[in-house]
């Protein structure tokens, strides 16, 4: 299995099953936490940035940055928070997000080859996707398949349980 390398501006993780574990911080996720939604909805990225710095000062080689607040403008918030999060860190970030808009929000401002979080191996969610990831800007998180030939494959072989984290499809 090849290695993956993730980057921000400055900053370079490589992803593999022979190297070193990565920790990805994971606090910038409104989900579950009523008074970060409700800031973020509101414009108010002050809990956003402490989150990062914290992780990062905790040692966090990698933050995931998600905005799925029910009913608000997730492309601009995503894209507003993986701004403010690059512009006080150096590390890399996964961009989490099960809505493609919000995905190309993201990677619209996004300097680096960030990871991808939150897509499904469903037919028609990796047809709006993998462009993304074949335009060379994006990555895919965790278990990572070669060619979109084995994804299926992989794909079932995630269902039995005889892979972790999820399934990842790298088009080169």
């Amino acid at each position: 299995m090849t290695d993956t390398v993730i980057s921000s501006a400055t900053r370079e993780v490589v992803l593999g099953l022979e190297r070193p574990f990565v920790m990805i911080g994971e606090r910038i996720n409104p989900t579950g936490r009523k008074i970060l939604a409700a800031e973020m909805a509101a414009g108010n990225f002050s809990r956003v940035e402490a989150d990062a710095l914290a992780q990062v000062a905790a040692g966090a080689h990698m933050l995931d940055v998600n905005a799925g607040i029910p009913l608000a403008d997730e492309p601009a918030i995503l894209a507003r928070a993986v701004q403010l999060v690059q512009s006080i860190t150096d590390v890399p970030l996964s961009i989490d997000s099960s809505i493609v808009k919000a995905l190309e929000a993201g990677l619209a401002v996004y300097k680096g080859k960030p990871l991808v979080n939150s897509v499904t191996g469903e037919e028609e969610r990796l047809e709006s996707v993998l462009p993304l990831v074949k335009d060379g800007k994006l990555k895919s998180r965790e278990t990572v398949v070669d060619g979109l030939a084995l994804a299926p494959e992989a794909f079932m072989g995630l269902l039995r349980g005889e892979n972790f984290g999820k399934l990842v499809v790298k088009v080169d």
